[in-house]
């Protein structure tokens, strides 16, 4: 590795919290800012986003992993922030790293300006030599905003930053073909397509959020980026650039050799779904030519309680999944102009806008690439006709 890059680290609650005391694993966290500290020596730009603050803060309420809601995980949040990066500035002191807290919700990830605002922080950070230390802001989130994994936040910061390398740092060597407790489980050491591999990714650890599933979804996220992604073991000694040279074994996902736009990334690779439209046989033929946008008259069925400036998911009548498209309408909004097409946007919602619901530059066609997602059930759509 003697090109100068960006990395994102990501690294999960079990190997930054004890299961047996809920305290920081400081030997760790040592380890991992040594090497750190060897791979900014070496010019590159590093950020870590790492788990454990929810975690850590459950002794502090008296409640059990197991037994902990949303609300007992952001109390525990409230408690654990503090105490969490305390740990990672003690040790980063050692090393003379400066560090800065990121936290962030999916309106951060989802919203562009939000987007473009948290991108220019994060590299202003860099830029001045600071080591920025990213999680999820559980304290706040709902479960209707919350990204729900930090292993799809950092491959969006992966994403945002243009990174070269994404280690996903865990408690188990990498992926398997199937769960690796199973007889004759084989380990994959290169993943091309993780759409291959999702069948043999279930199970998450007692104090993560995520498993398997979330880090091939990551891994999937950062390889349309241009994004190199590895999955590995999170040891003490050297626990990246062991990584990174391949002295140890691994999963390396390879970056897709056509990395995507930063646009076609941000509109095609959620972390929620806010909305989906349904279109009719002839607007889908339009929108997979790319020559058309998807206008009233192209609505089969909407859901969803959207707002202007959401990013929709385009389906068939079928059910397949086209693309994903930013809206120029709220859901309201839209319902209103199907029941008024014969009229000007104007006269219906008293202020002027494109009258596209998508327009043709706003719509981006999933890639061989992007992971599908189902279309909402049935009785979640609200028919057009």
């Amino acid at each position: 590795m003697s090109k100068n890059k960006r990395i994102v680290i990501k690294v999960g609650s079990g190997l930054v919290v004890s299961e047996e005391t809920r305290a920081p694993r400081f030997a760790f966290l040592h380890g991992l800012m040594a090497d750190i500290a060897e791979l900014r020596a070496k010019g590159h730009e590093v950020v870590l986003t790492s788990s454990g603050a929810a975690a850590i803060g459950l002794d502090m309420i008296g409640i059990e992993p197991a037994d902990a809601g949303l609300q007992d995980k952001q109390a525990a949040a409230a408690c654990g922030q503090p105490l969490i990066i305390n740990a990672y500035k003690q040790v980063a002191l050692e090393f003379g790293i400066g560090i800065a807290q990121v936290l962030l919700t999916s309106e951060e990830m989802e919203n562009r300006r939000r987007y473009l605002n948290t991108k220019n922080t994060i590299e202003r950070l860099l830029k001045n030599g600071i080591l920025p230390i990213v999680n999820e802001n559980d304290t706040v989130t709902t479960k209707e905003i919350r990204v729900g994994d930090n292993d799809r936040l950092a491959a969006k910061v992966a994403q945002m930053i243009h990174a070269e390398e994404f280690v996903m740092l865990t408690d188990i060597d990498g992926l398997y073909d199937r769960p690796p407790h199973e007889p004759g489980a084989r380990f994959v050491p290169e993943v091309t397509d993780v759409a291959d591999f999702l069948d043999a990714t279930t199970g998450k650890g007692l104090l993560g959020s995520g498993g398997m599933l979330t880090k091939m979804q990551a891994a999937n996220m950062a390889q349309n980026a241009g994004a190199s992604a590895r999955i590995a073991e999170g040891i003490i000694e050297a626990p990246i650039s062991s990584v990174l040279s391949g002295r140890r074994r691994h999963t390396h996902c390879l970056a897709h050799g056509d990395p995507q736009s930063a646009w076609r990334v941000w509109l095609t690779d959620r972390l929620q779904m806010a909305g989906s439209v349904t279109v009719t046989a002839a607007a889908a033929a339009g929108l997979r030519a790319g020559t058309q946008g998807i206008g009233t008259a192209d609505l089969v069925a909407t859901s969803g309680e959207y707002q202007k400036g959401d990013v929709l998911h385009v389906y068939d009548e079928q059910g397949t999944e086209i693309g994903r498209g930013l809206t120029n309408f709220s859901s309201n909004e839209t319902m209103l102009l199907v029941r008024c097409s014969e009229e000007e946007v104007s006269d219906v919602l008293g202020y002027d806008s494109h009258s596209d619901i998508i327009a043709d530059r706003d719509f981006a066609l999933l890639g061989e690439h992007n992971l599908s997602w189902d279309r909402p059930a049935e009785s979640e759509l609200a028919s057009m006709g």
